[in-house]
């Protein structure tokens, strides 16, 4: 998997994607690694938002007893 990165660091490269893409900045060659690179890279938020979703549940959690 992914070095350790920073959520905000990964949709900052995400946007970046993003707007190349837009901009017809890609030719058809790197399309497809970078389109492997978002796939990647949206994965890793996910489960980052995943996880600390159920940390903030727990806290609460623990907080109402």
């Amino acid at each position: 998997m992914e070095k350790t990165i920073k959520y905000e660091d990964a949709v900052k490269e995400l946007e970046s994607i993003v707007r190349r893409m837009e901009n017809n900045e890609l030719d058809i060659d790197s399309l497809s690694t970078e389109l492997k690179r978002a796939q990647t890279l949206i994965k890793l938020c996910k489960d980052k938002l995943s996880k600390a979703d159920k940390e903030v549940k727990k806290v609460l959690s623990k907080s109402e007893e």
